[in-house]
C-alpha cells in the first residue's frame, strides 16, 4: 500500500472528503507510524553506521537519526570487533574518575547533549580512549515516513497495521461514533499483535543479546 492508496482507504473508511479532514491525513499516518514504531523493533528500523574516536576525547557524537542503542563495537586494528557494554554515566564516572584514564574502550552510556552544543547526543565512553578507534553502531531509528516517501516497508510488508493505526487517528479527529472508535481499535490491536510476532518474535528468535525485545512464537 502507497500513501496514495492508503489516503484514499482512510477517506473511504471514515466517509469524509472533508477540506480540513484530507489536510490532516497526513498528520494521522505519521503519528501512527511512531506508535507502530515504539511498539513493534521491525528490523527494517534498524541502522548501522561507522565512525572513530578521537584519542583524549571521551566523547562520541550520536547519529543525527539515532533514537536508541543496540550495539557499539570497537574494531581492532586486526579487523576484530570487541562490544561495549551499555551503563549508566553515574557507572563509568565512577569507575574511571578522571579523563586521562585511558585505554580500549570498553562501557558506553548515552550521555546527551553537551555543554557547548545543545542539540547533539553523545555517548561518553570508557576508559577515556588511548587512540584513534575505529567504532561501529547498530542503533534504532525513525524510517522516513510514507507521506514524504510514497512507499515505505511497512506501506509494502504490513499495511494492515499502518491502516487501522491511522484510522484509529482520524477517527479521533473526527470524534466519531463510540462504538466505531472501539472497532478500529481493537483491529488496530489485533494487527499490531501479528506485527510483534514478526518483528519481535519470528525475525528475533535467533538474536544473541537478550536486551532485545523478544516473545516466542511458534
Amino acid at each position: 500500500m502507497n500513501y496514495a492508496q492508503l489516503s484514499a482507504a482512510i477517506q473511504e473508511y471514515c466517509q469524509s472528503t472533508e477540506t480540513s479532514f484530507v489536510a490532516n491525513i497526513s498528520t494521522f499516518v505519521k503519528q501512527a507510524e511512531k506508535r507502530i514504531y515504539n511498539m513493534v523493533q521491525f528490523p527494517a528500523l534498524r541502522k548501522n553506521v561507522t565512525g572513530t574516536t578521537a584519542a583524549n576525547n571521551r566523547y562520541l557524537a550520536c547519529p543525527d537519526d539515532f533514537l536508541a542503542p543496540y550495539s557499539l563495537a570497537v574494531i581492532l586494528a586486526d579487523g576484530s570487533y570487541e562490544y561495549l557494554l551499555n551503563k549508566d554515566v553515574n557507572f563509568i564516572r565512577e569507575s574511571y574518575p578522571t579523563p586521562t584514564s585511558t585505554g580500549v574502550p570498553a562501557y558506553y552510556a548515552l550521555f546527551g547533549p553537551r555543554s557547548d552544543n545543545a542539540t547533539e547526543l553523545t555517548f561518553l565512553l570508557g576508559p577515556t580512549p588511548n587512540n584513534v578507534y575505529t567504532m561501529e553502531l547498530h542503533y534504532f531509528f525513525y524510517p522516513a515516513s510514507i507521506v514524504d516517501t510514497g512507499t515505505s516497508w511497512l506501506g509494502d510488508n504490513f499495511d494492515p497495521v499502518l491502516l487501522y493505526g491511522s484510522l484509529v487517528e482520524a477517527y479521533t479527529y473526527l470524534k466519531g461514533d463510540p462504538d466505531l472508535q472501539t472497532q478500529y481499535e481493537n483491529k488496530y490491536k489485533e494487527a499490531i499483535l501479528l506485527a510483534k510476532r514478526l518483528g519481535d518474535g519470528m525475525e528475533r528468535q535467533d538474536a544473541y543479546r537478550s536486551g532485545q525485545a523478544r516473545i516466542p512464537v511458534t
